[in-house]
């Protein structure tokens, strides 16, 4: 049995869903995964074209994408509240809302020409992103104790849908509404939020009673455990380096001389590396725990480094883009099994969305610092760069086994 299950028998649990709701949950929340992660595809397609089109200043085109990742980390906290308060379909409804406004208003932005517009669309984009990232604890919530892992990646699965539908979108709709292009793109994107809406509107997740929810311990408890903290760096530091590499890749792709089509190609790739070992990364999981499976997520990000400096062809480029996404969904999946292992039933929402919270804050410092680190010094530079924080995640895991062999009660679900 994994350290995770056994952590979890310790503590009665929530009521998981029967069976039957708990596969139509999961289903849904993958359907919706899919059909949401198209806002990010999109936003992340289209928001430096947008910004140079409109931006007072050229230097402020990649503003947009950057607010985008604000929206995010901003979004994390009040979404988590609301599940808290109100059960998590009320986060859901109230994410997908911001979904179908962060398109319209953007559609509206292209009309005007407004490039500030443009910005508070992405940045509800960005709110939007983060309420999606929640459904992957969601799925944990309905389901199991020993089948948690599993629940977890099955949704982070969708995200394989999600990087075909966004593109697809874009290339089907840029240039339905001239002279105005990307408006119908935002338009239809603000309608696929709306069906994202409806397929949510029938998960059926487990609740917590407001006497449940008031005895959960005060946050500032729980995140003083080495193991949530842990948990917090390995996830904060793959979601980092991922979003840190992958802005910076296709722009030095084009400095060494490369072409469009060939960074296309590559990000193609990553973002398939990225969600397609879902498919069994929760059993993985399951098998051998959280923290080997995050380890060696660690060690593929090292890998991507390696390749990134080993050349400049588009073979390195490539390499290192699908290095990278697998790094990051061992270790980012890996670090969100571990966050299952700090909380209680009632603290769940306030743990998890905190934990998010600090991660997206430590993907919006990648997100400002890439583009000019590349500029100034260098696509090495960048590379040699990333290997700081995985060098203290990997001293924060080791640390975390060490701890766990000399003080094994410590590692029981309080």
């Amino acid at each position: 049995m994994s350290h995770a299950a056994e952590a979890s028998s310790e503590k009665p649990d929530v009521p998981a869903a029967s069976p039957v709701q708990y596969a139509g949950n999961v289903l849904r929340l993958a359907i919706a995964q899919a059909l949401a992660g198209a806002n990010s595809t999109v936003l992340y397609a289209t928001g430096a074209i947008v910004g140079d089109m409109f931006a007072p200043n050229k230097a402020l085109a990649t503003l947009p994408i950057s607010v985008f990742v604000v929206g995010m980390a901003a979004g994390t906290l009040p979404a988590g509240s609301i599940a808290q308060h109100y059960g998590r379909r009320a986060a859901f409804l109230a994410g997908t809302g911001c979904g179908v406004l962060s398109g319209l208003i953007a559609a509206i932005a292209v009309l005007y020409g407004s490039f500030w517009m443009f910005c508070a669309a992405t940045f509800l984009g960005g709110v939007y992103g983060a309420v999606v990232l929640s459904f992957r604890f969601a799925a944990a919530d309905c389901a199991p104790p020993e089948r948690r892992p599993r629940a977890l990646s099955a949704v982070m699965a969708g995200g394989i849908l999600a990087g075909v539908i966004g593109p697809q979108l874009v290339n089907s709709t840029m240039d339905l509404w001239q002279p105005y292009t990307f408006a119908a793109t935002f338009v239809a994107q603000a309608g696929v939020a709306a069906i994202s809406a409806v397929v949510l509107f029938g998960v059926r997740l487990p609740a917590l009673s407001a006497a449940e929810v008031a005895s959960g311990r005060p946050l500032r408890v729980i995140v003083r455990q080495l193991r949530f903290i842990t948990a917090v760096v390995c996830g904060a530091v793959s979601y980092m380096l991922m979003n840190f590499l992958m802005t910076s890749a296709p722009l030095a792709m084009h400095l060494c001389g490369l072409s469009t089509e060939m960074s296309n190609l590559g990000i193609q790739w990553h973002v398939i590396a990225m969600y397609a070992p879902s498919f069994f990364t929760g059993r993985l999981i399951t098998r051998f725990g959280a923290a080997p499976v995050v380890a060696v997520g660690l060690a593929l990000l090292a890998g991507s480094g390696a390749a990134g400096l080993a050349g400049i062809h588009v073979m390195h480029f490539w390499l290192c883009l699908i290095l990278l996404g697998l790094g990051w969904n061992f270790s980012f999946l890996g670090a969100s099994a571990m966050v299952l292992e700090c909380h209680r039933p009632a603290e769940r929402t306030k743990v998890q969305s905190f934990n998010d919270f600090i991660v997206f804050g430590m993907m919006t410092m990648g997100s400002f610092a890439s583009g000019g680190l590349l500029t100034s010094y260098g696509w090495s530079a960048v590379i040699w760069v990333s290997f700081i924080p995985l060098a203290i995640a990997f001293t924060g895991l080791g640390y975390r086994a060490w701890s766990q062999l000399a003080r094994p009660a410590d590692y029981q679900t309080d």
